[in-house]
C-alpha cells in the first residue's frame, strides 16, 4: 500500500493513475488497496479541488467554462467561445487571423442554425466576418427566413462589396428572401441621408430592419485597416481623428468609444442604417467578434448592451473577463488588414 499523508495526496495519486496512466478504477483500487467506490470518490474530490484540468485542443472545440463565466460576469444571455489552439503555430499573422475568423464564423453559423425559435426576420450587417458566417451556414439552416440588411454598404471603391453576397447567401441557404439596403453606408451630408431615407423603397427596408426578430452583426476596428477606409468612406486621417476622440471601433457603421457612446455626432448623422438603441432594445442580438485587434470594440459592445449573445475566441473572452490582460496581444493574431 502506498504511504500517503492525507486524502488530498491520495486523491492526486488516484487522478494521476486514472488520467495519465489510463488505469481503470478497479486497477487503481488494487494498486492503492482501496475499494472501487473509494477510488471514484477520490477522483471526484480531485476534480472538485481544482487539481485536474482537461483541455480539448481540436480547432473546432469550444470553451464552456469561459462561456459560463461570460454569461455570469457580463450578463450575456449566451456566449460561444472557440478555441485558439494552434493559432500561434501560424508564421503569417494574416493567415492566423483568417483561421481564427473562420473558426468563429463557423461557431456563429452553428449557433444561428440551432437558435429556437428560428428568426422569421433576421437583420444582418455586412463585412468579411458576416460573409464568412454565410459561407459556413448549411443549406436548410432555416425554412423561409426573411433576411434584411440593416446598414448601408455600397462601396465607393471599384472593388465589389460583400454586403449583398452575405445577405443573399444567408437567405438562399435558409429558403428565404433577402431585402437589401440600396444606399452607401456614410453620406457626404446629413441632408443627403435624410433624402435617401425618405425614399419609399429605402424607408420600407429600414422599417423591416427595425422590426427584425433577431440581429446578426460583427464590429470593425478603428484604424487604417477598417473596412470603411478600404471602401472609401473614410480617409486614414479621418480615422485617426476618430481614434483621437476615443473611437475603439464601429458597430453597423457607427463609431463608438469604450462606453459604447457615439464619438462623432456629425458623422453618425450622415450614417445610414438602424440606430444603436434599436440593437440595445432587441431581444436577440448576436455579435460575432474575434481577434486581438478587436478586444477593445468587443468590450465596448458587451458592456454597453449592444448584444445579448457573443460569439468570440478564447483570447478575446479572457480579455473581457480580465481587462488588465488586454494590454498585450494574446497570440499571433494581430491587426489584420482586411477583416471586420
Amino acid at each position: 500500500m502506498i504511504d500517503v499523508d492525507s486524502d488530498e495526496l491520495l486523491s492526486i495519486r488516484a487522478a494521476e493513475l486514472y488520467y495519465e496512466e489510463n488505469k481503470t478504477q478497479d486497477e487503481i483500487g488494487l494498486i492503492l488497496s482501496l475499494t472501487r467506490w473509494k477510488v471514484g470518490r477520490l477522483i471526484a474530490q480531485a476534480k472538485a479541488s481544482g487539481f485536474i484540468r482537461i483541455e480539448i485542443v481540436h480547432p473546432r472545440a469550444r470553451r464552456p467554462a469561459l462561456e459560463r463565466r461570460l454569461r455570469e460576469k457580463i450578463g450575456l444571455h449566451d456566449a460561444i467561445v472557440v478555441s485558439t489552439a494552434g493559432i500561434d503555430a501560424f508564421d503569417n499573422a494574416a493567415a492566423a487571423a483568417v483561421e481564427l475568423q473562420s473558426r468563429t464564423a463557423h461557431a456563429a453559423a452553428e449557433y444561428l442554425t440551432a437558435l429556437r425559435p428560428a428568426p422569421r426576420t433576421l437583420g444582418v450587417s455586412w463585412g468579411h466576418t458576416l460573409h464568412a458566417v454565410a459561407h459556413h451556414l448549411g443549406q436548410g439552416w432555416a425554412h423561409g427566413v426573411a433576411v434584411v440588411q440593416i446598414n448601408g454598404s455600397v462601396s465607393l471603391t471599384r472593388s465589389a462589396g460583400v454586403a449583398a453576397q452575405a445577405a443573399v447567401a444567408i437567405a438562399q441557404k435558409g429558403a428565404g428572401t433577402a431585402t437589401l439596403l440600396p444606399s452607401p453606408a456614410i453620406l457626404e451630408r446629413r441632408e443627403t441621408r435624410l433624402a435617401i431615407e425618405s425614399d419609399r423603397t429605402v424607408a420600407a427596408v429600414l422599417a423591416e430592419a427595425a422590426g427584425a426578430s433577431a440581429y446578426l452583426f460583427s464590429a470593425g476596428q478603428a484604424d487604417e485597416n477598417s473596412v470603411h477606409v478600404a471602401s472609401g468612406y473614410l480617409s486614414v486621417d479621418e480615422m485617426a481623428a476618430l481614434v483621437a476622440h476615443g473611437a475603439v471601433g464601429d458597430v453597423v457603421g457607427r463609431y463608438i468609444n469604450a462606453r459604447g457612446d457615439i464619438v462623432d455626432a456629425e458623422l453618425d448623422d450622415r450614417t445610414l442604417g438602424i440606430r444603436l438603441q434599436q440593437l440595445r432594445a432587441a431581444a436577440v442580438t448576436i455579435a460575432v467578434i474575434s481577434g486581438a485587434a478587436k478586444h477593445e470594440i468587443a468590450r465596448a459592445v458587451v458592456v454597453s448592451g449592444l448584444c445579448t449573445v457573443l460569439v468570440t475566441d478564447e483570447d478575446t473572452a479572457l480579455a473581457l473577463l480580465d481587462p488588465a490582460s488586454a494590454a498585450a496581444p494574446a497570440s499571433a493574431v494581430e491587426a489584420n488588414p482586411n477583416f471586420s
